[in-house]
């Protein structure tokens, strides 16, 4: 019994002793487990604004993230998405993301937060409000809209609601007396109100209308855009001020080589957008100018 028992023990020392070296020298190859390993890189969040439901904004964005990933050196893009303007407008007056993608009057109120313009996302000349109404609506002036309601994604959407109620303005309305304005959250939403039968006319801008027509081929069939406002300048890139100025400027140069590739150009589309251009804060005054016009006849932009 006693040379039983001393095995034993001799058995099961050498047993544990062997599991803790193994343990010990476990290989320091590639992991695999719940959390993510540990990176030295610095990760920059890359924030675009509500120009479609998060699932949307991530389909057509994530290439573009996976693209610059592959060719910046020393950092890395995670794309963010925000539930809806205001979310989105809260994130660079708390100065959170190191990167925005915003519309122009949101650039002017980032520059305040701390960020400057290193590119412009898209070609001016698509950068303006078209009102959509349903094929058999009937409408066919703007006065037709006096006590019919409006829909736009929000109050500080400057192609889809801003540029379209001054244009509504310019044609003898009273904007916040002759309509009924609706904020439905997003391109998509303001577009659909209309089919649904929500509101009369819907207000939004070429390149999420253009993405309706391919992805709800049915439903635009049923719908036309009536009028349109002049251009402005297109949105911005923007990047935070304490970011390392190569920084932004490794990401402005592959952004405005982004259209001389067959790779690149597949990208654009799939934002519905044609190019990035070279801008500066600067290229933005005629967004202050268009804004202070507009809230001296209109109405503020946002409620004070």
């Amino acid at each position: 019994m006693f040379r039983k028992l001393l095995l034993f023990f001799l058995l099961a020392f050498f047993f544990g002793t062997s599991i803790a070296c193994r343990q010990e020298a476990e290989p320091r190859g590639p992991q695999f487990g719940t959390k993510p390993q540990s990176t030295k890189l610095p990760v920059y969040h890359f924030t675009v604004h509500p120009l479609h439901n998060p699932a949307k904004l991530i389909q057509a964005y994530q290439p573009l993230m996976d693209h610059l990933n592959g060719r910046l050196h020393g950092m890395r893009l995670d794309l963010e998405t925000s539930r809806d303007y205001a979310e989105f407008e809260e994130k660079y007056r708390t100065r959170k993301p190191e990167f925005l993608l915003p519309n122009p009057w949101q650039t002017l109120q980032a520059m305040k937060a701390g960020y400057r313009v290193i590119a412009m996302a898209g070609e001016p000349h698509d950068f303006k409000g078209i009102f959509v109404v349903r094929r058999d609506s009937g409408l066919t002036r703007p006065a037709d809209l006096k006590g019919k309601a409006v829909s736009y994604p929000s109050p500080t959407a400057l192609a889809a609601c801003i540029m379209p109620q001054y244009f509504l303005h310019r044609h003898g309305l009273h904007v916040t007396v002759d309509i009924d304005n609706r904020y439905v959250g997003s391109q998509e939403s303001s577009i659909m109100n209309v089919y649904l039968g929500l509101s009369a006319a819907g207000a939004t801008w070429p390149p999420p209308w253009r993405a309706f027509q391919k992805e709800h081929p049915h439903e635009a069939a049923e719908l036309q855009p009536v009028w349109e406002t002049e251009s402005l300048v297109n949105n911005s890139v923007m990047v935070r001020n304490d970011i390392p100025f190569q920084v932004g400027e490794d990401l402005r140069v592959l952004l405005l080589e982004l259209d001389e590739t067959e790779e690149g150009k597949a990208i654009l589309a799939g934002m519905e957008t044609t190019r990035f251009l070279a801008a500066a804060d600067r290229d933005y005054d005629v967004v202050a100018r268009f804004v202070s016009l507009f809230e001296r006849e209109v109405r503020p932009v946002e409620k004070r």
